[in-house]
C-alpha cells in the first residue's frame, strides 16, 4: 500500500525539460535587441547633436565674419569723416591735436580687434561699441564746424554790410582793398589815334587812312580831373593792339610788361608819364608810335591803364 502512495508524485517528464531552456534563450535575445535598440538610439541621438552643433557653429562663424565686415565699414566710414573734417577746418586740427591720445587709442583698439581672425562676438560687441565712440566724437566735430561756419557766416556778412557802407558807389564784387585803390585810379577822355605819314624828311605831317602810308600812330587824350589820387609823377601804359589781334611792341621803343591789378602780367606797346596836380585835369597828352614794319589793313585799338586798370580805349580803322 505505502509503494501506491509514493507513486502519487508528480512526474517530471522530458517534454517539460526541454521547454525551460527555449523560454531562457527568448529573454536573452530580447534583451540583446533592446541594448542594441538603445544604443542605436544613442548613436542617433548623439549623431543629431553634433550635426546641430556643427550647423551651430557654421551660422556662428558666418555672422562673426558678416559682424565684423559690417563693423569694418563702419570704421571706414568714421575715418572718412574724420579725415574730410581735419582738412575742412584747421581750428578741428588743433582741437584734435590735444586730444589726439584719446582718438589713436580708440583707433588703435577698433583696428586690433578688426584684425583679429580669431575674434569672438564679445569681441565684436566691444569694437562695435569702440566705433560707436568714436562716430559720437565725429558727430560732436562736425557739429562744431556747423557753428563755425555759422559764425564765419555772420561775420562775412557784417563785414559785406561795413564795405557797402564805407563805399555804396563802388561795385560790390569788388574787394575792400581794391575799393580804396580805385578812388585813386585816373579816367582818360577824348582819346584819338591818328594815323600821320611823315614828309619831307619827317618836318612835314599829314594825316592819312591809307595802311601802306602811315608811319606814325599818334594817340592823343585827356586825364580827367581827380580829387582823391595825391600830386604827382603819374605812370600810364598804353597797349596797341593791330587787325591780327597781336600786340605791337618793340623793346627799343620802350614796350615792356607791367601788372594789372589782380597781379596778371600785363605787356603794353609804350609808357607815359604825367604830373598829375589834385583835383586838375591834364589836357592833350599826345604819344606817337613807331615802327620799322609796315601797318596793315584792318582796325587798331589803343587800350590805356593806370595801376593796372583800364582808364580808356579807343580805336582806327586803316585802308
Amino acid at each position: 500500500m505505502n509503494q501506491g502512495f509514493n507513486n502519487d508524485k508528480p512526474v517530471v517528464t522530458s517534454d517539460d525539460n526541454r521547454k525551460r531552456p527555449t523560454k531562457n534563450k527568448t529573454w536573452v535575445w530580447v534583451g540583446i535587441i533592446i541594448v542594441l535598440l538603445g544604443i542605436n538610439i544613442y548613436l542617433f541621438s548623439t549623431k543629431n547633436k553634433v550635426s546641430s552643433e556643427r550647423d551651430h557653429m557654421a551660422q556662428t562663424m558666418e555672422y562673426i565674419a558678416a559682424e565684423r565686415d559690417e563693423l569694418s565699414a563702419e570704421y571706414d566710414a568714421a575715418i572718412a569723416r574724420l579725415d574730410m573734417l581735419l582738412t575742412k577746418n584747421t581750428e578741428l586740427d588743433s582741437l584734435l591735436s590735444q586730444k589726439d591720445s584719446e582718438i589713436s587709442q580708440l583707433k588703435e583698439q577698433i583696428r586690433k580687434i578688426l584684425s583679429d581672425s580669431r575674434a569672438t562676438a564679445s569681441d565684436l560687441a566691444r569694437a562695435k561699441n569702440l566705433i560707436a565712440s568714436l562716430s559720437s566724437r565725429v558727430k560732436s566735430y562736425e557739429e562744431r564746424i556747423a557753428e563755425l561756419e555759422y559764425e564765419n557766416a555772420a561775420l562775412s556778412g557784417k563785414n559785406k554790410l561795413l564795405e557797402a557802407e564805407r563805399d555804396s558807389t563802388v561795385s560790390d564784387n569788388i574787394a575792400l582793398q581794391q575799393k580804396l585803390r580805385l578812388g585813386a585810379v585816373l579816367h582818360a577822355s577824348r582819346i584819338n589815334m591818328t594815323p600821320i605819314e611823315l614828309r619831307r624828311q619827317g618836318k612835314k605831317e599829314k594825316t592819312t587812312g591809307k595802311a601802306k602810308r602811315v608811319d606814325i600812330l599818334r594817340v592823343q587824350f585827356d586825364i580827367d580831373e581827380n580829387r582823391i589820387a595825391e600830386d604827382g609823377i603819374k605812370d600810364l601804359y598804353l597797349c596797341i593792339t593791330g587787325p591780327d589781334g597781336r600786340l605791337l611792341s618793340n623793346a627799343a621803343y620802350g614796350s615792356g610788361v607791367t601788372e594789372t591789378f589782380d597781379g596778371k602780367p600785363l605787356p603794353y606797346t609804350m609808357a607815359k608819364q604825367i604830373d598829375l596836380k589834385q583835383g586838375e585835369a591834364v589836357k592833350d597828352i599826345v604819344v606817337d608810335w613807331h615802327q620799322d614794319s609796315d601797318y596793315s589793313k584792318g582796325n587798331y585799338m589803343i587800350q590805356i591803364y593806370h595801376q593796372g586798370f583800364l582808364i580808356g580805349s579807343g580805336n582806327v580803322v586803316l585802308r
